[in-house]
């Protein structure tokens, strides 16, 4: 059989993970970290290649990147749960300990930033835990009945029988819009205190309004059945099955993203327009995300796209010191407590501001690990982790 070594095997879904990694920090950064404020009296062919700009990285990452990454969250999941298995170790409970120490992590992440990841991977996470030991059948089925939004549908349904029925903005808006009374104060106290009240509900409220909880375990499940069923090992039948989801997810995402742009303007009821925007939108998302996984799984049986691709591998082996690092750096140059530059900068000047800051993330992460077998953050996750172990 045409494989490669255990060390080459992890290097795609490294690779793809800091990938997904870098993705999401240049969307945080045209976001200034969720603090959306656009600069005024910018020429006019500032203001056309600054929406240029966020109209394509939007389309490329924005609710694709962050699925990657829940994907990839899913795979380390059953390589933990694998490697103790073969031990005789049931990694379960050890897990819940693992995801209750991420939440640790992300409530740290959460001061500087409200729109953190973590807390809510380590709450999902748990849900995950009794999908470990069920045949991979019923969990894809599972999986797929997770990515449809049942809880959506079921609202859908309501709303086509009473489609007169009057609903109000998002519950999140409200939240989302008492950032503006903290984040462009000059108090990091203060930005902190609104970050872990106000934030946190905004985020999960939107969360949940936008179908994530669901789609994160749906994720976090084919990840799960993905490094299960060896995919990541390259081989020629791997190769085929990937082309194959590369075409499918093409095939789907097409058509959806043609109703995304021009059919759902059409649809006279608000509630059901609102309530079949959030399915559809969710669905073409999933699509793309696809799409964009296995093109870059399928690049990397290249020898010379490998080798561009392995730029990514040293900053998504430490992952979690760098999406934290990425939030201390971001929002101290976009926040009112640090150098305030969401009034100054746009589309243009912050994807150049998120690209340089990646690329000094990269080459931190490269210095580091030739000298460390763990990013700094993942080191202590894994030691505490294992604490009282034998």
């Amino acid at each position: 059989m045409e494989t490669l070594n255990t060390k080459q095997r992890l290097l795609n879904v490294d690779a793809l993970r800091g990938f997904a990694l870098v993705s999401i920090m240049l969307l945080h950064n045209l976001e200034h970290f969720d603090f959306f404020f656009k600069p005024k009296n910018l020429p006019n062919w500032m203001i056309q290649l600054d929406q240029s700009i966020w109209d394509t990285t939007f389309f490329l990452f924005a609710g694709k990147s962050y699925a990657m990454f829940a994907f990839l969250f899913g795979v380390t999941f059953f390589i933990q749960m694998n490697n103790q298995a073969k031990r005789g170790n049931d990694f379960r409970l050890r897990f819940v300990w693992r995801l209750f120490l991420l939440f640790i992590f992300g409530t740290i992440n959460s001061a500087f930033y409200e729109g953190d990841i973590l807390t809510l991977y380590a709450f999902v996470g748990l849900f995950l835990i009794p999908f470990a030991k069920l045949n991979s059948k019923t969990v894809l089925i599972v999986a797929f009945i997770l990515f449809l939004q049942p809880f959506e549908i079921g609202k859908l349904i309501y709303y086509f029988q009473h489609p007169n029925i009057e609903i109000g903005n998002p519950q999140s808006w409200t939240y989302f819009g008492k950032l503006k009374e903290y984040i462009p104060g000059d108090s990091l106290l203060e930005t902190i205190k609104g970050n872990l009240t106000n934030g946190k509900k905004a985020v999960w409220i939107w969360s949940w309004e936008n179908g994530r909880f669901l789609h994160l375990l749906s994720l976090f499940i084919l990840g799960m059945v993905a490094s299960k069923k060896n995919l990541f090992v390259q081989t020629v039948k791997n190769k085929k099955f990937w082309l194959r989801v590369f075409i499918v997810s093409i095939v789907l995402f097409i058509p959806l993203f043609y109703i995304q742009k021009y059919s759902l303007g059409t649809i006279e009821s608000k509630a059901i327009r609102a309530t079949f925007k959030a399915i559809e939108k969710s669905w073409t998302n999933f699509a793309f995300t696809f799409v964009m996984l296995s093109g870059f799984l399928l690049l990397f049986y290249s020898k010379f796209w490998q080798k561009i691709l392995n730029v990514f591998s040293p900053m998504g082996k430490m992952s979690l010191s760098n999406y934290i690092l990425q939030t201390i750096i971001g929002t101290t140059l976009y926040y009112g407590f640090g150098f305030g530059l969401y009034k100054y900068t746009g589309a243009t000047y912050s994807l150049l501001i998120g690209i340089v800051s990646s690329i000094a993330l990269i080459l931190f992460s490269k210095w580091w690990m030739k000298n460390h077998k763990r990013g700094p953050l993942e080191q202590i996750w894994h030691n505490l982790t294992w604490l009282n172990s034998k």
